[in-house]
């Protein structure tokens, strides 16, 4: 990918995108025996017991489509052989903000109905619902138009949404801009001594998001939260000391994702430094290992190979690498996959398909939390997430265990008040060296 690749202007790129969209749905549509893709955007939904409505989610199928994420009661109709069909609500309220007409780069693709009523959409949808293939939740139904989500539509949907186009990579690359931004202002509140809770406030304010619009909760932890994988509490007082700093967390761009993580420690010459160095550098390999042809299992169980090796240099294993592996003492500090697609949605669909008909690669014996288990292919983009952390009830079973011996607990218990490491890139599959997209933005920021 050349620097001109990485600064494509969307318009460059999209009318490539919406054909391959186009190409796909006439392939699946033919799968399933329909003759329109039915696509609405999603709903508001109400708390029960209450008036307020839970934050929006536009349907991924929607927005692989068109860049809009704020639009509730919209469709997007597909006939081959027919210009795609935007049916966009921009409804009469004086109580919120109203969508602004559609326009930009994007707009030209689409034969564009602008309605002011949610019933008003039937009269532009497909004669018969029965041949259309409906892809939402069921709350969107509208009258005869109700999601059906037939299975062979979906799969071969899904499944090639593994597959970014160039566009996606662009879009991709802007979430991975923002993000990188907004790690940089989390890395310089941590070290001026805030609070998680602070950290993540100057996150969101370096990403110029708030928390509905990253792709995900943010994870900000400090000194021993950084052992629980999902940590989303944000303390509001910041501890009496700060040893170490994992933050998890992502931006988007017009429907794209970034996942980020990184680790600090507060002694830059410290033990734990040279810990997260030794896991940044496993890290950066396993990143080169995303190359076409390449089985995505066998990267994760190199990582815990890898990441055993680490754990015997620094002295936690007393048994030999490939040992801690074969017994499953290398899950005790490595309790995770190695990571998962990404694109539209943070953990990207379809990452145990076998084929774009169905079928499931299944996850290696003993390995119940790795998200993707296809072979790498051109387009794949992927995330890379190695990790080492010291988690109080892992290590409880470990010690009560038979291979308690195998490691030293004197070791283990100077670690833990750092609660742990992981390490977080988005990469993209080509033909030849992968693109990371995560490395590229640190760099080009640095």
């Amino acid at each position: 990918m050349t620097a001109s690749d990485r600064s494509a202007d969307p318009s460059a790129l999209y009318a490539s995108h919406v054909a391959e969209l186009q190409r796909r749905a006439e392939t699946a549509l033919e799968r399933g025996g329909f003759d329109h893709l039915v696509v609405p955007s999603g709903t508001l939904h109400y708390q029960v017991f209450d008036d307020r409505d839970y934050p929006y989610a536009v349907n991924p199928q929607f927005k692989a489509w068109v860049p809009l994420v704020r639009n509730p009661g919209s469709w997007l109709v597909f006939t081959p052989g027919a210009k795609p069909k935007l049916v966009y609500l921009q409804p009469f309220d004086y109580w919120h903000v109203v969508p602004q007409a559609p326009s930009g780069w994007w707009v030209e693709h689409f034969e564009v109905i602008v309605i002011r009523e949610p019933q008003q959409a039937l009269a532009h949808l497909p004669a018969d619902a029965a041949r259309c293939a409906i892809l939402g939740e069921p709350q969107s139904a509208l009258g005869a138009f109700a999601p059906n989500n037939p299975p062979p539509v979906i799969d071969y949907l899904e499944y090639h949404r593994a597959f970014k186009t160039p566009y996606e990579v662009a879009m991709m690359r802007e979430a991975t801009r923002k993000g990188v931004r907004a790690h940089r202002a989390a890395e310089a509140a941590f070290r001026a001594g805030a609070s998680e809770f602070d950290i993540h406030l100057a996150y969101c304010a370096a990403a110029r998001q708030d928390a509905n619009e990253l792709p995900y909760g943010n994870i900000v932890a400090l000194n021993q939260n950084g052992a629980v994988l999902h940590y989303m509490e944000l303390d509001r007082e910041a501890p009496a000391q700060s040893r170490s700093f994992l933050i998890d967390a992502g931006a988007s761009h017009v429907g794209y994702a970034c996942d980020i993580t990184r680790t600090y420690a507060a002694d830059r010459d410290g033990e734990f430094q040279a810990l997260i160095d030794a896991v940044d550098l496993a890290q950066r390999r396993m990143c080169d290992q995303v190359r076409a042809g390449f089985d995505y299992k066998q990267l994760h169980l190199d990582a815990h190979l890898a990441l055993a090796g680490i754990l015997k240099d620094f002295g936690v294993l007393k048994t030999s690498p490939e040992a801690a592996v074969a017994t499953g003492v290398s899950g005790v500090f490595f309790p995770h996959g190695i990571g998962h697609g990404i694109g539209l949605q943070v953990h990207e669909v379809a990452g145990f398909a076998a084929s774009d008909r169905g079928g499931r690669i299944d996850k290696p014996a003993g390995h119940p939390y790795l998200r993707l288990t296809r072979v790498l292919e051109p387009g794949m983009a992927v995330t890379i997430e190695p990790g080492l952390y010291f988690v109080d009830l892992l290590l409880q079973g470990l010690k009560q265990g038979e291979h308690a011996d195998s490691v030293d607990w004197n070791r283990i218990e100077q670690w833990r008040p750092y609660g742990g490491i992981r390490i977080e890139d988005d990469v993209v599959c080509t033909e030849a060296a992968p693109v990371n997209l995560t490395r590229e933005e640190f760099a080009a920021v640095d």
